[in-house]
């Protein structure tokens, strides 16, 4: 129901008058934001029409328009998880061999004979001991069923250099309706599973463990997740690299093949195959920081003199993502937590929208996603003083914060960054700044702080770091 409202209001907006462009997207409410504190978030839009996430400790929350969320699970214990009855009892074999009594990242998709497989995974922490185990259930939301355990990984005779850990699963549908899992978190690297799409189980025949698609000697990459998109007829590998901690650096990166089973490449060319640890080295950030495309870290909008409200909260560590396509309006969303500066170890979930630029690689929104409709920006509204922040193509501890540029309207760019900018849809924009070339797109958001629509662009540089742009809600030049 949600998606067929969605597809109506766009269809209605596209009819009015001048709706294609930034003003239709001024007219918006801005929306009251719900948040949830779900670790490692995967989504799935279930038949009941309501978005599903599911996350660590067995935290589950659903929304029905990605912006309000409301809490379905809070926790490990039989008390706090609806999800699976007796949960400690259930999953006690996975829970005994991985020495814990809590669970990792879950993933949950719906088989073709209709019912709902959750992937959970255990794991101790401080080593590769590892279980990921299949679960049952008629509704997204429980109760859950366990139906044993599909890997192990860290029993004797395991190479935790090469082999993975067995955690962080993602299940998902290639274009030809097969069914594959993607897992794998530090120790070894990311693997690839096919499974049987009627009962959720690895087919017969592969290597016990799968294919190999990158990592390796404790690289600090984990959270895949993989996406198809009809648009470009890619998969798009989306991964963590750095620490999950608030000081880890988390940051998320994308690679893309043309096969769910790899091989897969980054924006420069680099095969992700290479992307890993030298020999015994552990958690050797400068060998494998180059790999991948970084569509997001750490960072912080900063206000600029003039606008109403002067304070901003920085990202801290985000990443962990899924990701969701909406084939009906051609769409695309990312889904992650996050952590703050200045507020510890708490995490909240965000949603932001993804757009494809011209060469096919996602961007990122650099604001939250808050109801906006597809649209073309008017091109007058462009030029003007904008907030821009390079992510550069570190694992960075510390946000990245914004510095000031201004687009001029006869295409020059002054200001943090120099040089030209050129777009003549509305949708896509490239930069020129120094010797290199920008690919993005140019939309509108939400600047929460300031509670304005304003235009954003997202763009690529020639390595695959992000550059973003809000303008600012006073046009004072610098």
């Amino acid at each position: 129901m949600r998606r067929i409202c969605l597809l109506l209001c766009v269809c209605l907006l596209l009819l009015l008058p001048g709706a294609a462009v930034m003003e239709g997207n001024e007219m918006l409410p801005i929306p009251s934001f719900k948040n949830v504190s779900v670790h490692d978030p995967s989504i799935i839009l279930a038949d009941d029409g309501w978005f599903y996430i599911y996350g660590s400790h067995m935290a589950a929350a659903k929304s029905q328009d990605l912006i309000a969320w409301e809490m379905i699970s809070k926790g490990p214990s039989d008390q706090e998880c609806t999800l699976v009855e007796q949960v400690q009892e259930q999953m006690s074999e996975a829970l005994t061999y991985a020495k814990t009594t809590t669970f990792w990242a879950p993933d949950v998709v719906q088989l073709t004979n209709g019912t709902y497989a959750m992937y959970y995974c255990t794991c101790e922490g401080s080593s590769p001991l590892s279980a990921l185990g299949l679960a049952y259930a008629d509704a997204p939301e429980g109760p859950y069923v366990n139906q044993g355990i599909l890997l192990k990984s860290g029993a004797a005779g395991y190479n935790a250099s090469y082999y993975p850990n067995a955690v962080d699963p993602c299940a998902f549908y290639d274009k030809e309706g097969r069914l594959w899992m993607v897992y794998g978190s530090y120790s070894g690297g990311i693997f690839i599973l096919e499974m049987d799409p009627e009962t959720g189980y690895p087919l017969a025949g592969q290597q016990p463990y799968g294919t190999k698609l990158l990592g390796n000697n404790h690289a600090r990459i984990e959270g895949p997740y993989i996406l198809y998109s009809p648009e470009t007829d890619y998969y798009y590998l989306f991964l963590s690299f750095g620490g999950l901690d608030a000081s880890g650096g988390y940051n998320i990166r994308v690679c893309r093949s043309e096969n769910p089973d790899g091989p897969y490449e980054d924006l420069a060319g680099n095969a992700m195959i290479r992307c890993g640890g030298s020999s015994g080295t552990f958690f050797n950030d400068p060998d494998y920081e180059p790999y991948g495309v970084k569509l997001m870290g750490g960072y912080q909008i900063k206000p600029v003199a003039g606008e109403k409200n002067q304070m901003s909260v920085a990202y801290r560590s985000p990443g962990h993502n899924s990701a969701w396509y909406d084939p009906e309006t051609g769409r695309y969303f990312l889904i992650f937590h996050t952590r703050f500066a200045n507020s510890g170890e708490s995490f909240s979930v965000r949603v932001h929208e993804m757009y494809m630029n011209e060469d096919g690689w996602p961007v990122v929104s650099p604001l939250r996603y808050a109801g906006e409709m597809p649209e073309q920006v008017a091109l007058d509204r462009i030029p003007g003083l904008y907030k821009v922040l390079d992510h550069e193509h570190d694992i960075n501890a510390v946000e990245h914060v914004s510095d000031t540029a201004v687009l001029h309207e006869d295409g020059t760019v002054t200001g943090c960054v120099e040089g030209t900018w050129a777009c003549e849809d509305g949708v896509h924009i490239t930069l020129r700044l120094g010797e290199e070339t920008l690919k993005g797109v140019v939309h509108t958001a939400l600047d929460a702080g300031q509670k304005q629509w304003v235009v954003c662009f997202s763009a690529l540089d020639e390595t695959g770091a992000a550059l973003w742009g809000t303008r600012a809600t006073c046009q004072e030049e610098p």
